[in-house]
């Protein structure tokens, strides 16, 4: 049988009033100009087409960056040329990294100076066309998904680009003068893909390449010159890069535009924090040239003062009221594109729609720790509609905001307590140490400690704020939440004007609070499920007024792509129960492939598909600006890019490749819900500080075991009780 309860509930609090006042549309496609050259939108260049999930420059990639991206949106391939002279479109010359060519060929590797380094691989020189046919594209960023490698990928020929009927192409041309040294000429190839294929944009690192074919290119085609590392040399000027920026009189003498990686305009310190702006934009527009910026990436480390919110990131480039890049260039098209259409030109006071409700997981802790005052402010100043107060108790009675009544979690305390660890079995903790073992002025000499969900990868939350912040009594989280009128609700909150929910994942605390209360109740599932039966659902009815459940209870994942998505939300609906669904988070690596490592398209998903009620998320910001994007509410007129995803991805992999099917999870029955009455209250010992650091053990049953569960529901029945003084 499963086990669906837990030892955590919060109390909710909503202003009926405050929330229509929060109803309004989206402002619909409100026209304003844009800070590009022309004026006009900036256009979305798809690197390699959808290169961020499937292998770069596959037809899988280009075919998918057409069907999620803005109309208009340009097809990247970097050409490389065969031993044959056939131009091929792979994101290197060295073919190892990016296909299977060492299976294929074991012993034809080759080293060859490449721009005046040594490099040891697999290269399109030493290869015919028709070598390369028994080669397949595979995924060359490891921290991507290989499953796709088990396609037969084929690499692809300029040519056969458009079969895709891209809307536009962009060929880069990255090492010409490699070519030229092995007698194979890079010009002779374009100026024949001219003839036959309409080619949008050509860039190149290479001043004499672009040179060369000037005079030959139709009208239509812009040459753009690309800048690399600022100390690099271009080969024929002798010149690094960074020297160039301040001659564009002379870029301009030979290109339309220059391509720039994106911290030539945004700097990024050594520790990812943003620096001020350039004026490498402004200084080409004064040129008359273009610019197109390059190296956004969803699942690759960017600037923290982004809040690991890709779309936050190019909306800095395109849209921050100074200037705008001309265009960008992603692994991920889809997160320019939704920049660019929905989350664009978008006012702090512009009102969106009411649903679904941004709920905060300990205030904006994905930013700060977890319940500090830091945390909460940023979540009220982000929009949050409801402000979140998991509340523990001290040893000395005071409730507090704290997200865990382990204060290892998310404190200090081992560095000064140590000697208060111990183990609670009825928990599940292991050497543990408590609120309730510590007085709130012991609490309040520790420092707080940013989460990190994700300790094994990459992907460390903001140190600048690690411990930054101080905790707060639950009466200074009331305070600091009345104060603020921009939120709706708050989670443990009585006011008189103001009604009350309560959520817990227990059905006898919430029976206990229906006979002596009016608070309105929510009920937490804790695990994971893909149905609930009638008789569940019924008896959750009679305690509860709406459901939590998590993510994975409304789209089920294998091996990190969505498989399905259940009724579960649609169940709870039929029978008129608001469903939250927890927990969301920006990092890439809590979101499944298929939602292609951008929380928008994430969240965008649960609230279209099944019409959430409200989202519990530790970066209230990203699900509030949500709201008030431009594409909500366009019914069919709806963009590709703003779409639901549906399940299917998985399915595209071969069977005989795809992993052993996970065990399905339970459904929730009527006896996974019920619970037997809360056990008789047992008298809490006062607890004293006792002059060294520690404080009076916590009360204990006759065996020496702790009679935690009823002495924290009474201590939490008798804080509700009391709150109606605040």
């Amino acid at each position: 049988m499963c086990k669906f309860r837990s030892l955590v509930f919060f109390l909710l609090l909503c202003s009926s009033a405050a929330l229509a006042a929060a109803q309004g549309s989206s402002n619909g496609s409100r026209a304003s100009s844009w800070n590009t050259l022309d004026g006009n939108e900036p256009l979305v260049i798809a690197r390699g087409g959808f290169s961020g999930l499937f292998p770069d420059s596959s037809s899988l990639a280009y075919q998918f960056a057409g069907t999620v991206s803005l109309p208009n949106v340009i097809y990247w391939c970097d050409v490389q040329l065969t031993k044959d002279g056939a131009g091929i479109c792979s994101p290197d010359l060295n073919l190892e990294s990016w296909t299977n060519i060492a299976l294929v060929f074991q012993d034809k590797s080759n080293t060859y100076p490449v721009n005046g380094v040594s490099m040891q691989g697999y290269f399109s020189v030493d290869f015919t066309l028709n070598d390369l046919a028994s080669v397949y594209l595979i995924q060359g960023i490891f921290s991507r998904s290989p499953l796709f490698d088990n396609i037969p990928n084929q690499i692809l020929i300029v040519e056969d680009m458009v079969t895709f009927k891209p809307p536009g192409l962009w060929l880069n041309i990255q090492h010409d003068a490699f070519f030229s040294q092995r007698n194979l000429s890079m010009r002779s190839y374009v100026l024949s893909v001219f003839r036959s294929t309409i080619v949008d944009y050509i860039s190149s690192p290479e001043v004499n390449f672009l040179r060369s074919i000037l005079s030959r290119k139709p009208p239509k085609t812009k040459l753009i010159f690309r800048f690399l590392g600022k100390d690099v040399f271009e080969p024929a000027l002798n010149q690094t890069y960074g020297s160039l920026l301040s001659n564009l009189t002379f870029i301009k003498t030979f290109a339309s535009g220059i391509l720039v990686p994106k911290n030539y305009i945004w700097p990024v310190d050594a520790s990812l924090y943003l620096q001020p702006y350039t004026s490498v934009v402004f200084d080409a527009h004064k040129e008359g040239l273009e610019v197109f910026a390059s190296d956004f990436s969803n699942d690759i480390p960017f600037a923290y003062n982004y809040s690991f919110n890709p779309v936050a990131e190019c909306l800095s480039f395109i849209d921050n009221g100074k200037f705008s890049v001309d265009g960008l260039i992603s692994d991920f098209p889809i997160t320019p594109s939704e920049a660019i259409g929905c989350f664009s030109h978008i006012g702090r006071n512009d009102t969106g729609q009411e649903k679904p409700l941004v709920i905060s997981s300990q205030g904006s802790s994905g930013d700060f720790p977890g319940c500090t005052d830091l945390a909460y402010q940023k979540a009220i100043s982000d929009g949050v509609d409801v402000l979140d107060c998991p509340v523990q108790m001290t040893s000395n009675g005071i409730p507090i905001c704290l997200g865990s009544i382990n204060l290892i979690n998310s404190t200090t305390v081992i560095q000064s307590f140590s000697n208060l660890s111990t183990t609670i079995p009825e928990l599940g903790i292991v050497n543990g140490i408590f609120t309730f073992n510590l007085t709130w002025s012991q609490i309040q000499s520790l420092k707080p400690v940013i989460s990190n969900p994700f300790p094994n990868s990459n992907l460390p939350r903001d140190p600048k704020f690690r411990n930054a912040g101080k905790f707060m009594t639950l009466s200074e989280f009331l305070d600091l939440a009345n104060n603020a009128s921009s939120v709706t609700g708050v989670l443990i909150s009585i006011e008189a004007v103001k009604k009350v929910m309560i959520q817990s994942s227990d059905s006898s605390v919430l029976t206990k609070f229906k006979k002596e209360s009016s608070y309105e109740l929510v009920y937490k599932v804790d695990e994971n499920i893909r149905d609930a039966d009638n008789e569940s659902i019924t008896t959750i009815k009679n305690f509860a007024n709406s459901v939590v459940v998590s993510k994975a209870s409304v789209f089920p994942q294998n091996q990190g792509f969505i498989t399905g998505m259940t009724d579960v939300v649609n169940k709870l609906h039929a029978f008129k129960l608001p469903v939250y669904v927890e927990l969301f988070r920006n990092e890439f690596l809590s979101q499944a492939w298929d939602f292609l490592s951008d929380a928008n398209v994430e969240i965008n998903t649960y609230v279209q598909s099944v019409n959430i009620d409200g989202i519990v998320t530790e970066f209230p910001g990203t699900a509030a600006k949500y709201k008030r994007n431009k594409c909500l509410g366009l019914g069919n007129n709806m963009p590709s890019y703003m779409l639901p995803v549906e399940p299917g991805l998985f399915h595209v992999i071969p069977p005989k490749f795809m992993p052993p099917a996970e065990a399905p999870n339970p459904i929730l029955k009527e006896s996974d819900v019920l619970e037997p009455p809360l056990p008789p209250v047992v008298a809490k010992t006062p607890t004293s500080d006792t002059g060294n650091g520690t404080t009076a053990p916590g009360p204990s049953a006759r065996n020496g075991q702790h009679k935690l569960v009823a002495w924290t529901f009474l201590s939490y029945l008798t804080l509700v009780a009391t709150l109606s003084l605040f």
